[in-house]
């Protein structure tokens, strides 16, 4: 069977027409991988008791697949009384996978920043959660600001896995195509060109936000 370019030129208006919740999933999911990254992150610094337990649950979402999760919340919870429309799985299901890997992230981060400046800020007497919201943070943001892309973009690479719950995006309307014409290559093709054009765009925004961030040290 040859590629017909204008069957593929036919889906375009269809495949796009969902683009925006593809987008709308990938950006909340992101902040969401992020605030329970950095959440887990932080918890992980008390020490003692509540740290150990952090790391073994940052070990433990990253060591599971992200399907495993999505068929935890859609199929699993419903048993315990728990029941989720699917868009709301799938933002959950992305950002509990994605928050273990942004929390070494955000531990390469901090990491990063001279022990000191926090000693410093307790010595003024500035209490934990002022260190780290005004003296960590603002330091840790600029040198996660390019991994932190990176996994936008594998965010949003991830998103195809919600057509296995029946989230109307991109690779699913794609296949909803195929199944109704019976070519596939069409379809995919133009799902891939999509999928492309928008990792590009994000690398490109985020090399941007990173020389904004680091200023004309990074020139």
């Amino acid at each position: 069977m040859n590629f017909d370019l204008a069957f593929a030129l036919s889906t375009v208006p269809t495949i796009l027409g969902v683009i925006g919740t593809t987008i709308g999933v990938a950006l909340l999911s992101c902040a969401g991988a992020s605030i329970l990254g950095f959440s887990f992150e932080i918890a992980r610094r008390a020490g003692s008791v509540p740290g150990y337990l952090m790391r073994f649950a940052i070990d433990f979402i990253r060591s599971t697949p992200v399907l495993a999760w999505l068929y935890f919340l859609y199929f699993v919870l419903p048993h315990w009384g728990f029941t989720l429309p699917a868009l709301v799985v799938g933002i959950l299901g992305l950002s509990i996978y994605f928050s273990g890997y942004l929390a070494e992230v955000f531990k390469a981060g901090i990491d990063a920043i001279p022990k000191g400046q926090a000693e410093a800020a307790k010595a003024l007497g500035l209490n934990r959660i002022d260190v780290v919201f005004f003296i960590l943070t603002p330091q840790m943001l600029r040198n996660v600001a390019a991994p932190v892309g990176n996994y936008f973009v594998s965010i949003l690479k991830a998103t195809p896995y919600l057509a296995v719950i029946a989230v109307p995006e991109m690779l699913g309307r794609a296949f909803d195509i195929a199944s109704d014409t019976y070519r596939y290559a069409e379809p995919l093709t133009v799902v891939g060109i999509v999928f492309l054009v928008l990792a590009l765009t994000i690398a490109q925004m985020v090399k941007l936000l990173e020389r904004k961030l680091l200023g004309p040290t990074s020139r």
